[in-house]
């Protein structure tokens, strides 16, 4: 079978469905290695907590991490104008290739970091720096790769092939989830505290490697004339012709981040600091609902392909209003890991009608020209503020003896997502991708 010019810019037009897919497996290794790196630091924060901040009680001391997870989707807006900004004037490619190196950096500098009591205030300053490192790094991974899947997708399959964002992305965390389980397995509380919990982050920073020869190989979906253009990359001509698409986005994704990383990020801490559960236990009803949560997306994907885009969106913010609040209540009083699982996999089944097709639904409401600058922009603001947030304001309100008031912030942001969702134009009909 002859294989496509990846130099030739009209390649991507002639692509066979096989070479689609290894398109997507490609784009979405380094995916897989980004979020597996910027998530194992919430994942082992129970760890190394003490050894960056160890004048505190643990709750406050995950306050600290959580505030330093925070800081580092502060960056993602600067990531998401500069990556999409290299992509729409340079190519996908390249802004995928140096983003994934600019993750290991900052995964390699948070696993050879001294601690509080060897060089004091200096090692949680150079935490922060290491996870502003990463923010930015990420900040231009999720607009330039779900740029490059839903231009690469097949025609008439693009909410199914465009899902597998999601599912790299939720398998980086599941990944994270795993090698901290073996870890557990292996080392005692006392080792993982003192030096195991840097294992994960070198075992990210190196997997880079195998994630960039891929992206060496993919296929251009841009072309030369598209970069060229006097529109390329530029947010002035973002925000003077597509401003509602931009503000569209920007609605939806406040509430769609907060209530993803609800459900993901924060919901291990959950269980163990309200629900009581041992951190052991909790990781592993963790890597089960992860695991059926990867597993779903592609089926929503392809849901979408049926429905239509505007319906799985309204869809995601009308059940998750509804339900946020029963199932985060009900969760705080059960005894049973098996229960607590039902409850979280059903919150992620809702969660899916927006994550399968996230990335998609942003890229098809922008042209060729700013593309990954509208979707990286738009997406990193809005996550920036509501999803990098979500652990700081749950163990904010939790400190405050206020938990319950973070279940009716979720339910509200996710009711501001349906009106957005229902209001907005439908993406398909755009004609801004076909």
């Amino acid at each position: 079978m002859a294989t496509a010019d990846t130099s030739d810019p009209h390649a991507i037009e002639h692509l066979t469905s096989r070479q689609r897919v290894f398109a997507i497996v490609g784009a979405s290794s380094g995916n897989l290695v980004e979020w597996f790196d910027f998530y194992i630091y919430s994942f082992c924060a129970l760890y190394f907590s003490s050894a960056f901040f160890p004048k505190a009680d643990p709750t406050v001391q995950l306050l600290n991490t959580a505030g330093i997870f925070a800081a580092g989707f502060l960056m993602r807006p600067v990531g998401g104008w500069l990556f999409g900004r290299i992509a729409d004037r340079y190519g996908r490619r390249n802004a995928m290739m140096i983003s994934v190196l600019m993750m290991c950096g900052g995964s390699l500098l948070i696993a050879c970091l001294p601690t509080y009591a060897t060089i004091g205030t200096a090692a949680p300053v150079l935490l922060l720096v290491a996870r502003l490192f990463q923010g930015l790094s990420v900040g231009g991974e999720y607009g330039t790769s779900a740029t490059y899947m839903s231009e690469v997708a097949e025609p008439g399959r693009k909410g199914f092939f465009a899902s597998f964002q999601y599912v790299t992305l939720i398998g980086g965390q599941l990944a994270a989830l795993l090698v901290l389980g073996i870890l557990q397995l292996l080392l005692s509380h006392e080792e993982l505290v003192a030096w195991g919990w840097r294992i994960p982050f070198v075992v990210g920073a190196a997997s880079a490697l195998v994630s960039l020869y891929l992206r060496r190989s993919l296929h251009e979906t841009t072309k030369e004339s598209e970069r060229k253009s006097e529109q390329a990359g530029s947010v002035s001509s973002l925000l003077r012709h597509h401003g509602r698409a931009f503000v569209t986005v920007l609605g939806f994704t406040a509430g769609g981040s907060l209530i993803f990383y609800a459900f993901t990020t924060y919901m291990q801490k959950y269980l163990v600091n309200t629900v009581g559960m041992s951190t052991p236990t909790a990781s592993r009803v963790m890597t089960v609902c992860l695991l059926i949560y990867m597993l779903m997306q592609p089926l929503f994907g392809a849901l979408s392909d049926r429905i239509g885009r505007k319906t799985s969106m309204i869809l995601f913010g009308l059940l998750a209003a509804i339900f946020t609040v029963p199932i985060l209540s009900t969760l705080r009083g059960v005894d049973s890991p098996l229960m607590a699982g039902v409850l979280i996999t059903c919150a992620l089944a809702i969660v899916s009608f927006y994550t399968s097709i996230g990335g998609l639904i942003k890229a098809e409401m922008f042209p060729v020209e700013v593309r990954a600058l509208g979707v990286g922009l738009s997406y990193a603001i809005a996550n920036a503020v509501f999803g990098g947030s979500a652990e700081y304001v749950a163990l904010w309100f939790k400190q405050a003896g206020h938990e319950p008031y973070f279940y009716w912030y979720v339910s509200i942001m996710a009711a501001v997502a349906c009106l957005v969702a229902f209001l907005m134009p439908d993406p398909t009909k755009s004609g801004h991708l076909k």
